[in-house]
């Protein structure tokens, strides 16, 4: 099966980077832009995402994992910085929990541990199903995600067909890999990181409070960090505070210290 993994090239540690469900590795691009070339960073495009293998016969959660696994051995790159957005951080907690060896620290972008609500399969279903594909441009796609950082973020991972831009993705495959992961809690995973871990969530965003306070009890020596004004996709509208955190998680002192989040250690 192919796996794509876009490679910065930089000097310094290296950071893999998990892009959500229905996303793909350029949502990374404006985090790359802050960084630089202090980091070697890799965005990893999935499998069914982005360039990547659309149609994998295997879509579980386990897969995903051993892909990041294959990855980090492959490149010869261990241990890396994971940090993974929406589903790929629940991909992160994942790894880490289970391939300690692999993974020195965890950055949680609007990711939990908890289960999908079982209805959540039928929810993705119908808005990926609400997109008015084939996009005529570019920007008829931005103006449907939302204007701004997001809606870019968005748009920029269609792809040109003979009729318009089209998403990088087969909708049954992703809707597939929301209802594994629905079905499925990773309360035990969190539980056993050990490595230093942020979470870095939305003012906006999508975590229910009741989750992240559990997360909080049972992992008191994780950072947590709310960013104002800020919804799920805070990698987009919101990378000079993800790219802060990502380097006070590897002990370097941020050249763009994010002024307006609200810092807590649980």
């Amino acid at each position: 099966m192919r796996l794509v993994c876009r490679d910065s090239g930089g000097s310094g540690p290296a950071v893999l980077l998990l892009h959500g469900l229905a996303g793909q590795s350029h949502e990374w691009d404006p985090l790359s832009e802050q960084l630089g070339d202090r980091y070697r960073l890799l965005a990893l495009d999935q499998r069914g995402h982005g360039a990547s293998e659309w149609h994998p016969c295997d879509t579980s959660r386990a897969a995903f994992v051993a892909d990041v696994v294959t990855v980090i051995r492959e490149l010869a790159v261990a241990p890396v910085i994971l940090a993974g957005q929406s589903l790929g951080g629940v991909t992160a907690i994942q790894t880490a929990a289970a391939h300690p060896d692999l993974v020195q620290a965890l950055l949680l972008v609007e990711a939990g541990p908890a289960p999908g609500d079982t209805d959540l399969p039928g929810h993705i279903d119908g808005w990926l199903r609400s997109w008015p594909v084939p996009f005529a441009t570019r920007r008829d796609a931005e103006r449907f995600f939302g204007d701004g950082p997001v809606g870019e973020g968005w748009a920029s991972g269609l792809i040109s067909s003979a009729d318009g831009l089209r998403p990088s993705f087969d909708r049954r495959v992703v809707v597939d890999v929301i209802a594994d992961h629905s079905s499925r809690s990773n309360w035990d995973d969190w539980t056993r990181i050990s490595c230093p871990t942020t979470v870095v969530l939305g003012e906006q965003g999508i975590l229910p409070a009741e989750e992240v306070a559990e997360m909080r009890r049972l992992r008191p020596d994780a950072r947590f960090v709310t960013v104002p004004n800020a919804g799920h996709d805070l990698h987009l509208d919101s990378p000079a505070e993800v790219a802060g955190e990502l380097q006070r998680l590897c002990g370097r002192s941020p050249s763009d210290h994010p002024e307006r989040a609200r810092s807590s250690t649980a």
